[in-house]
């Protein structure tokens, strides 16, 4: 087995959204063999993209997967989502692969969104090669995408290819390493010729050009290369090799995808000179022990994505980490403290399951059905050796909307339907409002939670109406208040009596909540304290202005009594809240709005229109940084006015600009919006 995996490759597309992507790995399948016809997202007619929703957005929405042989090679091929709305698990993608490769659009260049996906890929540290696609679209322009790659992305890319013509004339490819031309044949095929004299000079410039930067990689290359001025054809692949796999040297291969252009070329690079599974670092555990990227070691899988297929239920697509496996293998889940059994194997092919054959080593993307109690981001693993793989972290999630059921009642079916997505996708998370009852549900921006509702409402048949996002405001006290809460009631037999007197004022920001227990002399019996505590705690939970949580303030309970026969906990729970909401109507009770820390990424031009819209926003820009043509704009900003950003910015920068948000503190709300945001609370209370 360990030969076979040598020649084993393991790899993800990368890029942002809609740069050809899904387009080259739809090249890929059918020259491999995969496909007998070329897939286009035009017509809704490629392997990769199956969800309904993504052919009707002619984008991916979740990783597409293939296997394949290439020159009798095992090849397993992940297709990722671009656009930031779909991509928020790249970091468990990235880690099933080896290596990458990065698409780049010919026409476009490096975008801003780019530069987003190539962070993940950097902090996955994975050998990449880049390919840049679309050479013979209008406006394509080799040189300033081939310059973008050192602006933008801040590494020195090495030309492995060089086009002949371009744009619409875009019909060859010369390998610069071999100083071979290729030329397209009508069937994607290529065929040997003569570099065209009018480029020779520049390509054996290019060759230069490649060979000092392979031996830049590498001292004892570069120490032979300055002493006789050349290196032998096995040095070059040697440091090539070595350069590629510390991530030294960028690989730059030409093509496109649309018009089969490329292929056979790419999958040889990748299978020359992207890593074996074999070759793969130690597998990190959480606990801080390592596990070898070893046939012969015990077996370890990683679940990095779970599909829920209408016919076959849920299945669970794992990268086998270490060890051999096979069919009906008993493991285990440490991280549910789970059996499971494998059952039949199986690879994806786009929709499709296809039985997987023999035994099966580390670098395998294999497909499991049926599993008990096992979720995207668990390693199952062998009883008698256990592990678990250190699971990247995830972006936040950046926006939340309220859902509610078309016909009234049915906010059960909607909290189920939208709960069985959370399976298949661990950026979303759902939850219930308290306060309101509203069904809560986050995710990566607008267009995220518009497909996931969409999903729900087409497999599950439940009509799901999205409402505006809510924004958790809060409440604190500026001033000190100290009252009595008296609850007495009688009503024939047994009655109800607690009696307490507290203290309450505001604690610094941050602080959250503090009680003490001032108590002496058993004027409250021990037993009743806790629920004060208790009932003062469900009472700021409720709110006082404006139903928000109050937050941020000591209560000192100091005083009190209690009757020896109708005192009880209940009495002094009511006690308690009673004395809370009397201490409110004096204690100067303000309201607070979230502000979060906004970073927004756009091409230099627009920096001016941004900063302008953020003040606007009633935003408070904290600094920006410029490079390779791109500035970062950071700022803090309520979320009320960012609740629908991904659209406006979208809309700002023609698409090109990219943002993320978390939450950074809360700070006191300007008095003509907590007007508004008391209004409203009051309103939706009478209704």
């Amino acid at each position: 087995m360990s030969e076979a995996l040598k020649s084993q490759r393991t790899y993800a597309l990368v890029g942002h959204g809609g740069c050809g992507k899904t387009s080259v790995a739809e090249m890929i399948l059918f020259n491999a063999g995969v496909t007998n016809r070329l897939g286009k997202i035009e017509e809704g007619t490629t392997t990769l993209d199956t969800e309904p929703e993504e052919i009707k957005r002619r984008g991916s929405i979740q990783p597409g997967f293939a296997n394949f042989k290439w020159k009798k090679n095992d090849h397993f091929l992940i297709d990722t989502p671009g656009d930031f709305n779909f991509n928020g698990d790249l970091p468990y993608t990235l880690k099933a692969a080896d290596g990458v490769v990065f698409i780049i659009d010919a026409v476009d260049g490096v975008k801003p969104l780019s530069r987003r996906a190539w962070k993940a890929v950097e902090r996955a540290a994975l050998p990449t090669i880049i390919f840049i696609t679309k050479m013979d679209r209008d406006r394509a322009d080799f040189d300033a995408a081939l310059n973008s790659i050192n602006t933008s992305l801040g590494v020195r890319p090495v030309l492995l290819q060089y086009p002949i013509g371009n744009q619409e004339n875009f019909r060859g490819i010369v390998d610069i390493l071999a100083m071979q031309a290729w030329y397209f044949d009508e069937d994607g095929s290529v065929s040997k010729g003569e570099i065209p004299g009018d480029i020779v000079e520049e390509v054996e410039i290019l060759r230069e050009t490649m060979i000092e930067n392979i031996a830049e990689s590498d001292e004892d290359l570069m120490e032979k290369y300055l002493e006789e001025g050349e290196l032998s054809n096995e040095e070059i692949n040697s440091g090539l090799l070595n350069g590629i796999k510390n991530r030294e040297i960028f690989p730059v291969c030409i093509g496109s995808g649309i018009e089969n252009k490329g292929a056979n070329l790419l999958l040889d690079v990748i299978q020359q000179y992207l890593p074996s599974p074999l070759e793969h670092p130690d597998w990190e555990g959480q606990n801080g022990e390592s596990r070898a990227s070893d046939p012969e070691a015990p077996v370890a899988c990683f679940v990095f994505k779970t599909i829920a297929d209408p016919f076959a239920g849920q299945l669970s697509i794992c990268r086998v980490l270490s060890g051999t496996i096979k069919g009906d293998l008993p493991l285990v889940n440490p991280s549910k403290d789970g059996k499971e059994r494998l059952g039949n194997i199986m690879f994806m092919q786009g929709k499709e399951q296809i039985p997987a054959k023999g035994e099966l080593g580390p670098g395998a993307i294999i497909t499991l059905s049926k599993l008990k109690d096992t979720s995207s981001g668990d390693t199952l693993c062998d009883e008698k050796n256990p592990f678990v793989l250190e699971k990247p972290s995830l972006a936040p999630q950046l926006i939340t909307f309220a859902l509610s059921p078309a016909e009234k009642g049915d906010e059960d079916k909607v909290f189920q339907a939208i709960q069985k997505l959370l399976t298949e996708d661990i950026n979303l998370t759902l939850a219930r409002d308290e306060e309101s009852g509203d069904i809560l549900l986050s995710g990566m921006g607008q267009n995220h939670i518009e497909v996931s509702v969409e999903k729900a409402k087409r497999r599950y048949k439940v009509d799901i109406i999205l409402k505006t996002p809510k924004v958790p405001y809060r409440e604190t006290i500026k001033g000190t208040a100290e009252v009595q809460g008296r609850y007495k009631k009688q009503s024939g037999g047994r009655g109800q009596f607690g009696d307490c007197w507290i203290k309450i004022e505001p604690l610094p920001k941050g602080e959250g909540y503090e009680f003490v227990d001032a108590i002496v002399g058993g004027v409250i019996p021990r037993q009743y304290i806790p629920a004060v505590d208790k009932g003062i705690k469900e009472a700021a939970g409720r709110g006082f202005l404006a139903g928000a949580p109050i937050i941020d303030f000591k209560v000192t309970l100091y005083d009190g009594s209690y009757h020896s026969v109708d005192s009880s906990e209940m009495a002094f729970k009511v006690a308690g809240s009673m004395a809370f909401k009397k201490a409110c109507e004096s204690a100067k009770v303000t309201l607070l709005e979230p502000l979060m820390t906004v970073t927004v990424e756009v091409p230099d031009q627009f920096m001016g229109d941004i900063i302008g819209d953020l003040s606007s926003r009633r935003g408070k820009v904290l600094g920006s940084d410029s490079s390779g043509g791109v500035t970062e704009i950071r700022a803090h900003v309520p979320m009320s006015e960012v609740l629908q950003y991904a659209p406006d910015l979208r809309s700002m920068t023609g698409g090109q600009g990219t943002f993320t948000m978390e939450f950074s503190h809360y700070e006191e709300c300007p008095s003509q919006i907590a007007e508004k945001v008391i209004e409203e609370h009051n309103k939706a209370k009478e209704d």
